[in-house]
């Protein structure tokens, strides 16, 4: 239980002791709702129930907080508390509860901060990136995939099911477009003076493309008509971009439990019919379609859309919209819940309608957008418009070579998807505490330079096999850290600082997947390396008594489960060896010798 909740349950029962004994007037209790002060100097935590009680109970607000600070039952986890203000209780936690929260670190591993959520929202539907399969991934389809995958394991582990998929739109104009792109292209390449329709895919990848099919297998499709030739290029055009958007997905620590094709939305069964015809079936059904100048629509003003939607064009044409309602009718028709899409800003005017159609099947905020906006690269604080390399746009494989994947997915995640990231290539390639997760990383190499160090003396053949990755830390620190540890000597302001921040964490990962925000963690990670960096600076480890030694050590491991915790929820390496760190070991370890 973290501490914040039995503080609650504390405050909970001096109120009903208050209400037991006649203290306090009141005919139902509320909730606590506790809140972090703003200045450290007042205390851990801070209750404003008594004001809130005041009117119900016909009391000054400092006696009724008087009453509750008489009524708290006796416990372990409050230091100190005292009235302030008009009424505010402060609590001040006690060592001996922020030292137990090393402990259980330290037990749960990789499972603390591991929650729950209520019934209701159990299986959810997570789709993003979802581009088109006629080009490679850009930099904003980066930032999705990036924003999409953190968001699945952090509300993985906060308890929602949650289920990753991306939706190829692989059906409509667009194809054609590619697959004659791609004809012209293998024709300019055989000598043949073809021109580029005004409507194509004109990038070189495309001539790579034509290239390539020449490559394997010559002229063969020299002779075929412009439509024969359109036709074989769009089916092999677009394996080959379906595949290598996968890989740089996967290259990226992205992967899906399901990629969607949009063509299968117009297969029918054996009994003639499809997901699209099942989904204006339902909808009809309720009402919401009807027939104008030989145009099928959809009512979606009546469910407050500024105007009615066009699903089957008069001459026969299925529109794109009439692709999303089938899809999204055939992921609730899958079990979904809940669907969550991530979408470009420039997808705003769409949402409306979406919801509407969710909503005229019966299952009114059953589908969520996440809107993201865009990202802005520099280099040296000089913005970046096109690839060095084609003259184009700047790929997201390109940026990833350059920068590297945890470099890339920290920053592209280090804010709020509603605000522009401003991307700086060279920043992110520092290796310094000028870039966040480089700063981030180092604080668990540094951890696991230390326990290394401490195996070291009592077990060199195991501290060599964890420096040859043969051996994990885990096992490093159960060698040298006794259970059940003594923590009592933790005591010192920068480790009460280090034990409050881990304490933190599973509400903030509760919180960050119940507001879809995973950038969060990017702070609370900067912030525990940040203690970390200044325990360790303050405080000895080695040098220090046993006691005291293994106490630290203790700490140290417990802040590098909850560092290696934050980095995987966001799809970042923890290393366990960096370059410097073992010389900086060293160095430091010099420095406190000669104190």
């Amino acid at each position: 239980m973290q501490i914040r909740e039995q503080l609650e349950m504390l405050v909970h029962e001096a109120l009903e002791a208050a209400v037991a004994d006649g203290s306090l007037p009141l005919e139902s209790i509320p909730e606590v709702g506790l809140e972090r002060p703003r200045d450290e100097s007042n205390g851990d935590w801070a209750s404003t129930v008594a004001m809130r009680c005041a009117k119900q109970a016909k009391m000054n607000p400092r006696a009724i907080a008087q009453a509750i600070v008489d009524h708290l039952p006796e416990n372990q986890v409050v230091a100190a508390v005292e009235i302030a203000g008009p009424g505010f209780i402060n609590f001040r936690l006690s060592d001996a509860v922020l030292q137990g929260v090393v402990r259980e670190v330290r037990e749960a591993a990789e499972d603390f901060g591991r929650g729950t959520v209520p019934e209701g929202e159990r299986k959810i539907n997570l789709e993003y990136v979802s581009a088109n399969p006629t080009g490679p991934l850009h930099v904003g389809h980066g930032r999705w995939a990036a924003l999409g995958d953190a968001m699945a394991r952090v509300m993985r582990h906060a308890g929602y099911d949650v289920h990753e998929e991306f939706y190829v739109n692989d059906h409509g104009t667009q194809m054609d477009v590619f697959g004659n792109s791609v004809g012209v292209r293998y024709m300019q390449l055989l000598g043949h003076d073809a021109e580029m329709p005004e409507q194509c895919y004109g990038g070189s990848y495309v001539a790579d493309i034509a290239q390539g099919i020449i490559d394997e297998e010559g002229n063969k499709y020299e002779s075929m008509t412009d439509q024969e030739r359109m036709e074989a290029f769009r089916e092999y055009s677009y394996d080959q971009m379906l595949k290598l958007q996968n890989k740089t997905l996967s290259d990226f620590g992205t992967t899906f439990d399901c990629w969607f094709s949009e063509r299968s939305l117009y297969v029918e069964d054996e009994n003639g019919e499809s997901p699209v015809s099942r989904s204006l079936k339902a909808m009809d059904e309720k009402g919401y379609v009807y027939e104008d100048q030989g145009a099928t629509w959809f009512k979606s003003s009546a469910l407050g859309d500024e105007k009615d939607r066009v699903l089957i064009k008069a001459n026969g044409e299925m529109t794109y919209f009439m692709s999303d309602v089938a899809y999204h009718y055939d992921k609730m028709m899958r079990g979904f819940d809940h669907l969550i899409n991530i979408w470009g800003a420039d997808h705003h005017g769409y949402v409306k309608r979406c919801e509407c159609m969710l909503e005229a099947w019966g299952w009114p905020g059953a589908l969520e957008i996440v809107l993201g906006q865009l990202v802005n690269l520099y280099r040296d604080g000089e913005p970046v418009r096109m690839s060095k390399r084609t003259g184009e746009m700047v790929t997201m494989q390109e940026l990833v070579d350059e920068v590297g994947v945890d470099a890339t997915r920290y920053l592209l995640l280090s804010r709020s998807s509603d605000q522009p990231i401003d991307f700086d290539i060279e920043v992110a390639k520092k290796k310094d505490a000028s870039n966040p997760v480089y700063y981030v990383q180092y604080a668990h190499a540094r951890i696991c330079s230390v326990l290394r160090r401490g195996v070291e003396a009592v077990d060199p053949a195991l501290a060599e096999a964890a420096r040859e990755g043969k051996a994990s830390m885990a096992d490093v620190a159960e060698r040298i850290i006794p259970e059940g540890v003594d923590l009592s000597p933790l005591t010192h302001p920068t480790e009460l600082a280090l034990m409050r921040k881990m304490d933190d964490f599973g509400p903030l990962v509760a919180l960050a997947a119940r507001d879809r925000a995973p950038f969060r963690l990017t702070h609370y990670a900067q912030d525990l390396a940040s203690l970390f960096h200044s325990f360790y600076t303050s405080c000895h480890i080695m040098s220090a008594p046993e006691e005291v030694r293994q106490a630290r050590l203790a700490l140290a491991d417990a802040t590098r489960i909850v560092l290696a915790l934050a980095l995987g929820l966001l799809g970042v390496s923890a290393p366990v060896h960096m370059v410097h760190t073992e010389a900086q070991a060293d160095e430091d370890a010099a420095a406190q010798a000669a104190e």
